[in-house]
Parts: C-alpha cells; structure tokens; sequence
C-alpha cells in the first residue's frame, strides 16, 4: 500500500462517533485506523461474498457462532 496519504472529510452520526472514538481507545489506535481497518473488513467481506463464502464469527473450536449478513 502506498504511503501517500489523501484527507477525506466524513459526516457521521453522533453514535457513530462515539463507536468510533470507543473503537479507537480500546485498541490504543487513531479514528483514521479504525475507519481504515473497517475498510479493509469490508473488503475481504465483498470478496468472500463474490466467491461464494459466508462471513462469521467462530468458536475457538472453529464452530461457527454468528454469520453476518448484509455485507
């Protein structure tokens, strides 16, 4: 990935925000981080969906828990 960077204004909910800044804390991480991992979530989930495969959360006995839909 290239390191330039280009400056993107975003509008968002006030309780999106919050998620947001909430996310940030937790992992000692920046909003841009987050939004920037939440990208590259949203693209692995667009490329299993195109391939067939469904998104979900596992057990650590590899169970599937939650399938997420809407992706």
């Amino acid at each position: 990935m290239s390191e330039e960077r280009i400056k993107l204004s975003v509008e968002v909910s006030p309780e999106l925000y919050e998620t947001i800044e909430k996310l940030a804390k937790r992992g000692h991480e920046t909003k841009s981080d987050i939004l920037r991992k939440g990208i590259a979530l949203m693209q692995v989930a667009a490329d299993a969906k195109q391939e067939g495969k469904k998104i979900g959360i596992a057990a650590s006995g590899q169970t599937l828990e939650t399938e997420i839909i809407g992706i």
